[in-house]
């Protein structure tokens, strides 16, 4: 039993048909109950994905990150010796905090993946990377999200509309120089529409390709989509990413 479905007609109407009206409404609640069926084994499978990133994590952290810390500690135990040469310590030095940093951006990586919830709407990571990028810019870009972005943008496109998000926004804090940056992210007609646009002092003929825009082409492009670049009114630069969903 997963509910209970209450129908009732007005005052002074006919009663319900027992074949017609009776077996519509029937039909529906089945619907419904396999609605509700189908949104509780996505969040089943969305648990067990938890469960098995976890594990793994878990499973990478001992093997790797525990495992190079151990061999770091060795390495430096070996500098101590009254007997080792100067260029050997040193070069065993860099060594070690090369592979402390490497173990630390490890660290991280793994720290992130618990952070992120496994099943993260298109919503709340544009939300989520925008917050991110209002620390570094010393204001919060203005968002505007339009239409079923939730369940129109498929999975496979999400990934790479967040990180062309995030590479665009990154652009414009190193760039720049902005005191006001507009994302608009909308669908409709077919197709999905990020806009990000800036007032800083950037121009067309200033742009690099390799300053992270070349990344955003071929996100775009392995969806079949396209990244137009334009001057924004009276100064500033827009980037505008669309695909086909």
């Amino acid at each position: 039993m997963l509910g209970l479905l209450a129908v009732a007609h007005e005052p002074g109407t006919a009663a319900f048909d027992e074949y017609g009206d009776v077996s519509l409404l029937s039909t529906f609640a089945a619907q419904a109950a396999l609605a509700l069926e189908r949104v509780s084994a996505q969040e089943d499978r969305q648990a067990l994905a938890l469960l098995e990133d976890r594990e793994r994590i878990a499973r990478d952290l001992h093997d790797v990150v525990i495992q190079r810390l151990f061999a770091t500690g060795l390495q430096l135990q070996s500098v101590a010796s009254p007997r080792a040469d100067r260029n050997a310590v040193k070069a065993r030095i860099d060594s070690a905090v090369d592979e402390l940093d490497t173990t630390i951006r490890e660290i991280r990586s793994a720290i992130f993946e618990l952070r992120s919830p496994v099943a993260a709407t298109v919503r709340t990571e544009t939300h989520a990377t925008v917050d991110a990028a209002a620390a570094s810019l010393g204001f919060r870009p203005n968002l505007r999200i339009d239409g079923p972005v939730d369940s129109a943008v498929p999975d496979e496109v999400c990934g790479d509309l967040v990180a062309s998000l995030r590479e665009a926004l990154s652009n414009v804090v190193k760039h720049a120089q902005a005191s006001a940056v507009h994302v608009d992210l909308a669908v409709g007609d077919g197709r999905l529409r990020l806009t990000v646009s800036d007032n800083g002092v950037g121009r067309l003929e200033d742009i690099d390709e390799r300053s992270g825009l070349l990344n955003i082409r071929e996100r775009a492009g392995r969806h079949g989509g396209e990244v137009t670049v334009r001057e924004s009114e009276p100064c500033g630069i827009t980037v505008v990413w669309t695909v086909p969903i």
